[in-house]
């Protein structure tokens, strides 16, 4: 995955709420309000959160967990192996893969700029439709429009986000592939125990 796209993969982050969607919120309106969460919370606070591992993990887990559908999407990445697993193994890959991704992308949030972010207005409703796809724009340093396109299906708990497409790939897709000959070579349980692993090893500072 190139740089960028791990970078665009903060997006996922907007797709929630600190306190979660407001009831009757459509999904647009999820994503609008949650991109000013997100920047009012880190306002003048990137340099104190890059030295805070902790308090920024804390600040973004705040922010995606209550509508980022952590299971669904874990049970799309494991696919076939997920059929296979016992609700134990399951869980402890939902458990991993979520710190994983949290404390990978956590820092990328460092460089959310909201006014880099354009929320494109909805496209035709379906009626009775559980699921939803908001389309957006990244803009990046050189000026350069990306589609960020995030999918959305409806829960008992409203709109909850599982997938997100930077320029058409598919981030489930994207790990899904590279896990997929890993468990069958490996095993689940070894996987599960290399991405804690990997977890452990991640920090704040940003990339050059």
């Amino acid at each position: 995955m190139s740089n960028f796209a791990r970078a665009a993969l903060l997006a996922l982050s907007m797709a929630g709420g600190a306190a979660g969607a407001a009831p009757g919120q459509t999904p647009n309106q999820v994503v609008e309000a949650t991109a000013n969460e997100l920047a009012r919370r880190i306002d003048g606070r990137q340099a104190e959160l890059e030295k805070n591992p902790e308090a920024l993990y804390s600040l973004v887990n705040e922010v995606f967990l209550p509508v980022f559908d952590t299971d669904y999407a874990a049970r799309l990445v494991l696919g076939r192996h997920g059929r296979a697993a016992t609700p134990a193994q399951r869980q402890a890959f939902i458990d991993a893969f979520y710190d994983f991704l949290l404390r990978s992308y956590a820092r990328y949030v460092l460089r959310f700029e909201k006014d880099k972010v354009k929320v494109l207005p909805p496209g035709r409703a379906q009626p009775g439709g559980d699921r939803a796809l908001v389309l957006t724009k990244m803009a990046l340093a050189d000026g350069k429009q990306i589609p960020v396109d995030y999918s959305l299906r409806q829960t008992p708990d409203g709109w909850k986000a599982f997938d997100v497409r930077i320029e058409g790939v598919s981030y489930v897709q994207n790990y899904r592939n590279q896990f997929d000959a890993e468990i069958a070579q490996k095993g689940l349980d070894a996987v599960i125990a290399r991405i804690r692993a990997d977890s452990a090893k991640v920090g704040t500072e940003l990339p050059k």
